[in-house]
């Protein structure tokens, strides 16, 4: 099993503007669908924020099955409120995300935001980070590293260009 942090940010270190607007993303040139389909294909189970989940869902109206992007994946979300599990996703608290790591099989996918990147890393919980990084300045914005108690050291695997974007593949040491 591997925890992965797979995420795009500017070259500032945003995941999104200020406004949590994602459209800076949308307007670089990639290439084909940019590693996705590779990287997800190795991935069983997920694990995001509901500021994440909630924003999704947002962006995917009149959700189905078909609709779902995470078809077939064990998907957790983390929040503070007590909520009830639906067909998608298992919602769990926070304070349970080593449990949670622990019984699950397979390949882990930290989807995010900022405050769930953070959470990972203050556990030691992600073994590696694949970091997309788009060529926009925002200036501000939600860090893709959010101040906390983590130190980290990494090893860099591989960089693959797509278009304008690079990914960055390390291993944490």
């Amino acid at each position: 099993m591997t925890v992965k942090l797979y995420i795009a940010a500017t070259l500032d270190g945003y995941i999104a503007d200020r406004n949590e607007s994602l459209d800076w993303l949308f307007e670089v040139s990639g290439k084909g669908d940019n590693g996705y389909e590779k990287f997800i294909s190795q991935i069983d189970n997920l694990i995001m924020g509901r500021h994440t989940y909630e924003w999704m869902i947002n962006e995917i109206q009149n959700i189905t099955h078909e609709d779902w992007p995470y078809y077939g994946k064990s998907v957790y979300v983390l929040s503070r409120q007590t909520l009830p599990d639906n067909k998608y996703v298992k919602f769990v608290l926070p304070e349970n995300l080593q449990k949670i790591v622990k019984e699950l099989n397979g390949n882990i996918w930290n989807v995010g935001g900022g405050e769930t990147i953070k959470l990972f890393l203050e556990n030691h919980l992600i073994d590696e980070l694949q970091v997309t990084v788009a060529p926009v300045l925002l200036g501000d914005g939600i860090p893709l590293f959010p101040k906390g108690n983590y130190f980290e050291k990494l090893e860099l695997i591989e960089t693959t260009t797509y278009g304008q974007f690079v990914e960055l593949h390390y291993k944490v040491k």
